[in-house]
């Protein structure tokens, strides 16, 4: 476990995270991460939390989310740790496939303080499984991790006690399906459905199907 604040992370992506990086150099972030993920030569708690990663047989982010997305301290652990040869890159296997991070699983556990409602298909917040788009897919397939449906528990800043102890027993149910819950099923990138230029080949998608929901198998 990593309890970010207690750790106090450093959030923000910077040279001291790359400590063979010439002082007079600008730097490249990509290039830098890359060069110093392969020689083993990160900054030291990026190296750490890798090594959780690598270790794990699922990922879990808990996190109350702010803006519509994670909190700065967990972004900036998703930028300083899921770096070039390591999450991504070419040293690595295509992103939304089997990537470099294949075999795990991987849940988003999200408090907020807006209704359930607010969050559906109508609602003015739009639909939860596209609000969390960019780390279900982006971050999590993206490097080869199967997402599973996140679990949300909302009107949190006021949560009596019958619904902290429903939202409770709800949440054990969810991780007692950790390794059995069918997850998201994502389309991979490497299994024909995309063109060269990564984009959705004509008639893949059911009819009527748009937006976000046209990165999802139809057979799901």
């Amino acid at each position: 476990m990593s309890d970010l604040y207690a750790m106090k992370w450093k959030a923000a992506v910077d040279a001291d995270d790359f400590p063979d990086h010439p002082a007079d150099r600008q730097l490249g972030v990509m290039a830098a991460s890359e060069r110093s993920t392969l020689a083993g030569r990160l900054a030291p708690d990026i190296a750490a939390e890798q090594e959780k990663v690598r270790w794990s047989d699922a990922v879990i982010l808990q996190f109350p989310m702010w803006w519509f997305s994670v909190p700065a301290i967990l972004k900036g652990w998703i930028d300083r740790v899921f770096t070039s040869g390591f999450g991504y890159g070419p040293e690595v296997p295509p992103p939304y496939s089997e990537g470099a991070l294949a075999g795990r699983r991987a849940l988003l556990s999200a408090t907020m303080g807006a209704r359930e409602s607010a969050f559906s298909d109508r609602g003015i917040h739009g639909r939860l499984a596209d609000v969390l788009h960019p780390v279900q897919h982006g971050l999590f397939w993206f490097t080869g991790m199967a997402p599973l449906e996140p679990f949300a528990v909302y009107d949190a800043n006021e949560l009596p006690q019958d619904r902290f102890t429903a939202a409770k027993q709800a949440y054990g149910q969810r991780l007692d399906g950790l390794f059995t819950d069918e997850p998201v099923p994502f389309r991979s990138l490497v299994g024909g459905d995309y063109g060269r230029d990564m984009r959705l080949l004509p008639g893949a998608e059911s009819p009527g199907t748009a937006g976000l929901d046209l990165h999802v198998h139809p057979q799901a």
